[in-house]
Order: structure tokens, then sequence, then C-alpha cells
């Protein structure tokens, strides 16, 4: 039986060829929101494999069979399995999942109600499809990184979280749920071809309409998030940082005067971008004289929009994502918790990572009936 004996998602068969990248990350979701997910792993890490043992969070919960796909034997365990899941997910180059005998057309012929879904990059076709690229390469593309960073810097995301995880485990994530439902109502499967320049320009649409309406504009450090004074981070004397994002005029306001600035004729104008440099440049030195701790004191908690910058050990210790329940470990391993929360059908605390190989004997008799 799988890990997770409770969640939305109890009683979903899914079906994970291993893999790097967004991949692994919608299994891992998928197995704590209750489905059971079986990792179709390799007999042996390959050589870009990231094999980090009880280390690799995004595999938790999930149940690993140890396969070589390179031959018939491998293959066609895949095949029994296929026509006892509702999804299958792969995060292979455009035509690796053909030439190993499990691209969709085969896998749907065996089972007509699978959900095929496939994560890349670039996607399944276009000039860079068959192109190597990360995270930071998708987003670069998508539009998704222009505003990242602060101005006259050069352009950075955080890793792997505006590419890999936003546009591309989470609209992986949405596709199978909403062809799952397809495939119950009409009896049909389909694939789902879920690439990251696609779901990171997605992500945009908000931006983009603020873009079209002169909020936005294609220049960076000119625009309401990415330039001013009020929506920036700052050092403070320990070196730490906090983060400001007071952009109503109500939070602002009180932002002044918690800093003593009420009055100030430098902040007199809010919304005037030739004040913006120096009004930063008196932020930034007025941050600098007081410890972050100091600053928490002062501002966290009120509707000034005020948080620190943690690094996650800090996160994991603050006394709200304590009283949230927010992270947890497990084997030592520190790791956020399921979210969202569900009321009626809470998830179970996040599985084990498994051994490669650990459950290839109770998958085959679970699923198929037989070893």
């Amino acid at each position: 039986m799988a890990s997770n004996a409770s969640g939305p998602l109890k009683g979903l068969r899914i079906l994970e060829i291993a893999g790097l990248g967004p991949t692994p990350v919608t299994g891992m979701m998928l197995a704590d929101l209750g489905a059971d997910v079986v990792l179709v792993d390799r007999l042996q890490p390959g050589p870009e494999d990231l094999d980090v043992g009880r280390h690799a969070i995004q595999n938790r919960g999930k149940r690993s069979i140890a396969v070589d796909l390179k031959t018939k034997e491998g293959v066609d365990t895949v095949l029994r399995l296929v026509e006892q899941c509702d999804a299958m997910i792969e995060g292979m180059r455009p035509g690796v999942m053909e030439r190993l005998g499990l691209g969709p057309d085969v896998c749907l012929a065996r089972n007509p109600k699978l959900v095929y879904g496939r994560m890349t990059g670039w996607g399944q076709d276009g000039p860079l499809a068959q192109a190597a690229g990360h995270d930071l390469n998708y987003v670069a593309l998508s539009g998704a990184l222009w505003w990242s960073g602060q101005p006259g810097e050069a352009p950075m995301s955080p890793p792997s979280l505006v590419g890999d995880i936003g546009g591309g485990m989470m609209y992986l994530m949405v596709g199978l749920l909403a062809g799952i439902m397809s495939a119950r109502e009409t009896g049909k499967g389909q694939v789902i071809d879920a690439a990251i320049v696609d779901g990171s320009a997605h992500m945009m649409n908000l931006i983009l309409g603020l873009k079209s309406a002169g909020v936005f504009v294609n220049e960076r450090g000119s625009s309401l998030l990415d330039g001013p004074h009020w929506y920036r981070t700052y050092r403070c004397a320990d070196g730490h940082f906090v983060s400001i994002a007071s952009a109503e005029p109500r939070f602002h306001k009180l932002l002044l005067e918690k800093l003593g600035l009420t009055g100030d004729p430098v902040f007199a104008t809010q919304h005037d971008k030739t004040l913006w440099p120096q009004q930063h440049e008196r932020l930034a030195a007025l941050f600098a004289a007081r410890t972050r701790d100091a600053w928490c004191a002062l501002l966290e908690g009120t509707d000034a929009c005020f948080a620190p910058v943690l690094n996650p050990d800090e996160a994991a210790a603050h006394p709200h994502m304590v009283s949230r329940g927010v992270y947890t470990e497990i084997d030592g391993v520190l790791q956020a918790n399921p979210a969202p929360r569900f009321s009626g059908t809470p998830a179970a605390r996040p599985g084990k990572v498994p051994r490669r190989g650990e459950h290839t004997e109770s998958v085959l008799s679970d699923w198929c009936g037989a070893a």
C-alpha cells in the first residue's frame, strides 16, 4: 500500500519516470496530498543524477521500483503499471520516451484513460525544443526574469522557484488534475504538454495587465514593484536584510510614521519617480543604522508591510512559522510540510524518502497482482 494513507488525493495512482527538475517535485506534491506515487528508478544512478539518498526531499512519500528501461523486460514492467494508473509523468527531452517505447501513443493504447504528463523547459515543439537549458534560461526567454533584481544590477531570480517550480511543477500539477477530472467524466485520457516557458509566461499576466495600463514599463527600476524606496530590501547594521513593501498610501504613511519621517519634504510625494533614488538612499542609510532584530521589534506585525529576510533555518524557527507548523524535520532533514491545507481531508505527515528499488515487489503485487 502507499505510504501516505490520507489526503485529498487518496486512491490516485501516479507513475513517475525518474528525472531531474520539476517532475520529481510534482510527484512529491502529489504524494504529499495522498496519491500513491510510484517512482520508476534506474537500477544505478546515471552520470547526471543527484543521488543524495535520504536528503532527496523531492522523493518523499513515494514508492520506488528499479528497472532497466533499455531492456524489453523493463519496458514491459512499466507498461503493466501504466495499465493500472491514473496518470504518468516524465521530464525527458522530446522524443526520448518514444525511443524507449514508452511514448504517449503506446501508453494510451494500453490505458485509454491515462493522463500522460510531459514536463520540459522549452516545450514538446518549437525551434528550441531539443536544446539543453535550465530554470534561468527558460524564465529569461519567457520574460519572467526581466523585473528580477535591483536597477543597475544583473537580473537574478531565486534558484528554481520561478521556472522549475512556479512555471513548471505547478502547471504540470494543475494539468494532471484537470486531465484526470476530464478522463473520469469522458473516459478519455490525453497528453499534458507542460513547458516552463509557457507557465512562467502565463504567470506574468497580472504584470502584463499593469504594463498595458502604464503602471509597469519595460525599464527596470521604473515600476511600482521594482524601483521605489517602499518596495525593496535593505541591509541592516549587522549585515542582515529586511524587506519593505508598503505600496498602498496608507501603508506608506504608516511606514514613514514608524521611521520618524512624517513631514520630511523628501518623502512628501510617494510616486514622484525623480525622487526615488534620493528616497532610497535615505532609507538605506536609515536601515543600516540598526540591526535586523531592532527593525523587527519596531515594524514586524504592523501594517507597514515589513518582514525580515531569513535563511531557511531562521525561517523554520520564526514564531509565525512555528505556530503554523510550516517546517518539519524527517530523519534529520529540514523540509516544509505539505501545502495547501485541507479541512476535511488533511494530508498525513510527509513520508520518508525511499531507497532505490525498495518497493519493486510490493508495487507489482499491489498494482498488478503479481511480483
